[in-house]
């Protein structure tokens, strides 16, 4: 069979989840095209040429867009076989389905690669027809051994986000050492899927993947897991094989803020690794909100976080949710305020100021009761269950951070000026009743002061998110035009 493997989005990295489903079908024997919609425009000659398209989705800017591809190629070739893959095929298959039930023929979520390798087998034995709309196991995670991605299918890593540190960037990779976690924040879509399981990939396959991504040219790679020390014995075995074949390579993290704290003393070995940065889901500065979203941590626990992977050399990069149906506007300036007082404003990409809570199908909050009385109507296009805030200036407010977090991306704007104009259009939008925003708070604790100028502290080139809302100019890159805002988690 030829199977032709889109992505639509990954983060500004080159996409590892078309790479390692790529190595599983030409192991199985199935002849194998890629396109990075990311990087490059849809390819016709490779649609002619295909007997079957899979689109990978692993997230929700990936989803928006890849629906909208899925259209395309449907209108283009109506009797091709046509499937989603990924976290979100299964969370918005429902909307898939009720929408068109023409549109795929397969979702598949969990550890897909079996499962979609099973698909082209199936429709090689039927001579590559159609075979209708059918959804496999959202919650399937059983998996053998993980084989090496073939990224010589993909788009050469200069295409790419890079690291960039100190005014000097870097070529950069992505790998993951495990899928799923073992917790379930309520408004993250990995526990719908995996159910607080986890599943490990193999040091010796962490390095074989590695070793390609040095070979393409990567001084630092990202280690995607949703949580790297789900595992942390396995995650200190991964970085001491990685760093035994490649002493040069740094690379970062995604860590829990807990995570952080209760395992404070393995944070000096791993910056002697390589560690420049961590990820940590900080969301808001409110106890009330994260109790909410059950994150397992207070205000208290992010700012002390930031000072224990400072004590060790290591930046955190905290990612947020400011708008939820709980949030207050005292919410909004006090996360702003901590920002600031934590001396992270040169490390909060301005995106994060303007992510608005996604409620998709499936999601745990819909079950515990927190959204009770506070959704709207379902949106078929925005995948996500409608509400408003209280607060109206807070709706309001959203959409102009949302702007400014565009236009900074857009235009590269440093971090001080893109916090400025954050805080400036939180400013006009909720000045009244408690007053003006005063300056920005100093760092109020000296253990939380970064020893790097904020310009100079790592960071990838990609500015948005995963669970931000698809930009006007990501849909116009497909051809396809919209007037949604920018945000959403």
């Amino acid at each position: 069979m030829h199977v032709a493997l889109i992505s639509t989005y990954e983060l500004g990295h080159q996409p590892l989840h078309v790479a390692s489903p790529a190595g599983a079908l030409e192991r199985a024997g199935h002849d194998v095209h890629c396109m990075d919609l990311s990087v490059d425009p849809l390819d016709p000659d490779i649609l002619a040429w295909a007997d079957a398209v899979a689109c990978s989705v692993p997230m929700h800017t990936a989803m928006r867009l890849a629906l909208a591809v899925c259209d395309e190629v449907r209108g283009r070739y109506p009797d091709i076989p046509l499937c989603l893959y990924g976290l979100y095929a299964g969370l918005d298959a429902g909307r898939v389905e009720s929408s068109t039930s023409s549109l795929v023929d397969r979702t598949i979520a969990g550890e897909y690669e079996p499962a979609l390798v099973a698909w082209v087998d199936e429709l090689a034995a039927e001579g590559g027809r159609r075979q209708g709309p059918r959804a496999d196991a959202v919650a399937s995670i059983g998996r053998g051994r993980f084989g090496l991605p073939a990224r010589r299918l993909l788009p050469p890593l200069d295409r790419y986000a890079r690291l960039s540190v100190a005014g000097e960037l870097r070529l950069a990779g992505y790998v993951e050492a495990s899928h799923g976690c073992a917790h379930r924040c309520r408004h993250c879509p990995v526990p719908v899927v995996y159910d607080g399981r986890t599943r490990l990939v193999g040091e010796e396959a962490v390095v074989a993947d590695v070793a390609q991504l040095v070979d393409l040219g990567a001084r630092h790679v990202t280690f995607g897991d949703p949580d790297f020390l789900n595992g942390p014995h396995h995650a200190v075995r991964v970085v001491a094989a990685v760093h035994g074949a490649f002493p040069k390579l740094t690379f970062d993290v995604t860590a829990k803020v807990e995570h952080v704290l209760r395992h404070r003393d393995m944070w000096p070995a791993l910056a002697r690794a390589g560690l420049l940065f961590v990820v940590s889901a900080f969301e808001s500065a409110s106890d009330h909100v994260l109790a909410m979203l059950d994150k397992g941590h207070t205000v208290a626990d992010e700012i002390e976080a930031v000072a224990v992977l400072r004590a060790s050399g290591v930046e955190p990069r905290p990612s947020l949710m400011p708008f939820t149906p709980w949030t207050t506007a005292t919410d909004v300036r006090d996360l702003l305020d901590m920002v600031s007082s934590c001396d992270l404003v040169g490390n909060v990409d301005p995106v994060h100021f303007a992510i608005r809570l996604l409620v998709p199908p499936g999601s745990l909050l819909l079950a515990s009761g927190a959204l009770d009385g506070a959704l709207g109507p379902y949106d078929p296009e925005g995948l996500s269950w409608t509400w408003r805030s209280p607060d109206p200036r807070l709706d309001v407010v959203q959409r102009e951070v949302a702007a400014v977090a565009v236009r900074a991306a857009a235009d590269e704007w440093p971090g001080g000026r893109a916090y400025g104009a954050v805080r400036a259009a939180v400013d006009a939008g909720l000045a009244g009743d408690i007053g003006h925003l005063d300056a920005p708070p100093p760092v109020s604790d000296g253990r939380l002061r970064s020893a790097l100028a904020p310009d100079d502290r790592p960071r990838l080139t990609e500015a948005w998110f995963c669970c931000a809302e698809p930009t006007d100019a990501q849909f116009r890159a497909l051809h396809v035009e919209t007037t949604s805002p920018a945000g959403g988690s």
